[in-house]
């Protein structure tokens, strides 16, 4: 048999016929830790990749996984088309034309067509060239990228309201506290996020589902490789929380409540969250707040903090 590529430090090669059908199965909390593992490889810095990526949206998308020769393959519907079969990117070890064409001889077995979705910016044409497939941009679902020192610091002109609205919340609140979420901490959470009025969104299905995942997350907190703080207000109670996980040099923070009574409770927990987590792990560059999800309301609170980028996402169907 010819060898043509390397895997580890074994020569690695399949033919067509020897190649094994994925089998993809529904994903759990147990399989976090192989999961997660596997994501820490991930080149590109949206928010899909991630645990809170996945976990958090498994009942939305239907995520379904598989893992082959060290790479993660993940199933379920397309962003913009409601019951269409997508893939993820696959990320591990195995060269994208290789888990492409796995992809596609499992497509070619369950005759359907092979369809990728949410496929980051900087990894789009390299799908495409290998597909050629057809590029769809998805609107609506573009991650919002920052500088880290700049929301750690809120320094600069453009960001001078961020930085009053922090100095009006120390200032009304003097002994305000800011600590690391704790186990113990949890069940004052969930009184907390479960007291929250609903927020106005365009998306009232979206915003329960956000709801419901938000609360599972907290009720599970320990199984997730998340990092998350609280912050109170001078007469102890609650005012804000935010839960995110970190891959390579990217902060995603996937949860951030507040008490909207409370003003500058959203800007200081996000400016002091973002100092903590630069102190704390030093290789960050950028954080990653996620998509507006096409709600004018979010969209206007991501671009009011000036991203440095926004990371557009695609589908690509192949022919």
């Amino acid at each position: 048999m010819e060898n043509n590529n390397y895997y580890g430090q074994r020569q690695y090669h399949v033919t067509v016929k020897e190649r094994p059908t994925l089998s993809f199965k529904s994903i759990t909390l147990a399989d976090m830790p192989l999961i997660n593992q596997l994501l820490q490889h991930s080149s590109t810095r949206t928010c899909d990749y991630t645990a809170g990526g996945i976990y958090m949206w498994i009942d939305c998308f239907g995520y379904e996984y598989c893992v082959f020769d060290d790479t993660l393959f993940i199933k379920g519907f397309s962003e913009n088309r409601p019951g269409e079969v997508a893939f993820s990117l696959p990320i591990g070890k195995m060269p994208l034309q290789e888990s492409v064409s796995l992809l596609r001889q499992y497509c070619d077995s369950m005759e359907m067509p092979l369809v990728f979705s949410a496929i980051p910016e900087d990894r789009v044409d390299a799908v495409a060239a290998i597909t050629g497939g057809s590029v769809e941009q998805l609107d609506g679902w573009s991650d919002y990228l920052y500088e880290a020192v700049a929301l750690a610091s809120l320094s600069g002109k453009a960001l001078s309201k961020k930085r009053n609205h922090v100095n009006r919340f120390m200032a009304d609140n003097p002994d305000y506290e800011f600590e690391p979420i704790t186990p113990d901490l949890l069940p004052e959470l969930i009184l907390f996020f479960a007291g929250r009025p609903m927020p106005d969104k365009l998306d009232t299905s979206m915003a329960l589902y956000e709801q419901h995942e938000c609360m599972r997350v907290l009720e599970h907190y320990s199984s997730y490789p998340f990092e998350g703080a609280v912050l109170r207000s001078q007469s102890g109670d609650i005012a804000a929380f935010t839960v995110g996980e970190i891959i390579g040099d990217t902060l995603y923070v996937h949860i951030e409540k507040m008490n909207h009574e409370i003003p500058g409770a959203g800007e200081t927990i996000n400016r002091l969250f973002a100092a903590e987590m630069l102190h704390r792990h030093p290789q960050i560059r950028y954080i990653n707040r996620e998509e507006d999800m096409g709600d004018p309301g979010l969209r206007y609170a991501k671009e009011s903090y000036r991203p440095v980028m926004l990371i557009n996402k695609y589908n690509v169907r192949c022919l």
